[in-house]
């Protein structure tokens, strides 16, 4: 899978991706990272990727025509007209489901806005999906183009060794992970729990579950609201809210008294 970012800072790229598992994702040719400077296709002499508002305000815009342009390049490159994504405070917030969905396309190519935002008719002419990270303002799209590209690649068959490993990542089966540990067996006077040394597959399977809903009933419990749960995990949930409950009025506690860390 390709990703192009049009950006005006290429040197960013690959950055942190050239690393780890997608680091060998681009070795192995996986995915290609096509940083686009966007400051190529401009014509003025100074490369001016940005002017002042049009009705005054704070701050520079975008213009429209360096990245239009960009954008035609490389869907000349490619051959085809591709899946546009717009890295913007406005957009729908990327979740482990759109990064699936994504990663079933050939590429992407991903617009990283600078200054107070990017021209409206770039949004109008190529734009077709805009994505945010979340609530809060960064520099640039960079960043957040990094993290889209390394969620996404993760789901491509053969980027992650193990098949079955970014399956079981935590959100991708609408809840948390459970809690993982390896040698020693004890640290700190902290033990690794019994369940896990006893060799015991399918009691180690029904810890790990529990303990997985557990932990997403008492951090995240929004994502169990549209959870598509087997009927062993319901009745697990149905054990720990009993449960919770049964401690809370043993210790008078509040809601945070019982939160599984």
């Amino acid at each position: 899978m390709y990703f192009d970012i049009l950006t005006i800072f290429p040197d960013l790229f690959p950055g942190p991706l050239a690393e780890s598992i997608t680091g060998r994702a681009l070795k192995e040719e996986l995915i290609d990272i096509n940083p686009v400077d966007i400051r190529d296709f401009t014509q003025d002499k100074h490369g001016n990727v940005d002017d002042y508002p049009y009705g005054g305000g704070a701050g520079m815009v975008m213009k429209p025509e360096p990245i239009y342009r960009a954008h035609r390049a490389c869907a000349a490159l490619r051959g085809e007209l591709p899946e546009t994504v717009m890295l913007t405070p406005q957009g729908e917030t990327f979740d482990q489901d759109m990064a699936l969905e994504l990663s079933q396309l050939e590429g992407l190519v991903l617009i990283c806005g600078h200054y107070e935002g990017i021209d409206e008719r770039v949004r109008e002419l190529v734009v077709d999906r805009e994505i945010s990270l979340g609530d809060y303002v960064l520099t640039g799209g960079e960043l957040p183009a990094m993290i889209v590209i390394d969620a996404i690649a993760r789901m491509i068959p053969g980027v992650v060794g193990d098949e079955r490993s970014p399956r079981q990542d935590s959100f991708y089966q609408d809840r948390l992970d459970y809690p993982q540990y390896t040698r020693p067996r004890e640290f700190k006077d902290l033990r690794v729990p019994e369940v896990l040394l006893s060799g015991h597959h399918s009691r180690i399977e029904r810890w790990r579950k529990k303990k997985a809903l557990k932990r997403t009933l008492a951090r995240r419990p929004d994502l169990l609201e549209d959870a598509d749960l087997i009927e062993e995990e319901q009745e697990l949930l149905e054990e720990i809210k009993e449960e919770n409950a049964a401690s809370m009025k043993e210790e008078g506690g509040g809601v945070g008294d019982n939160i599984d860390r």
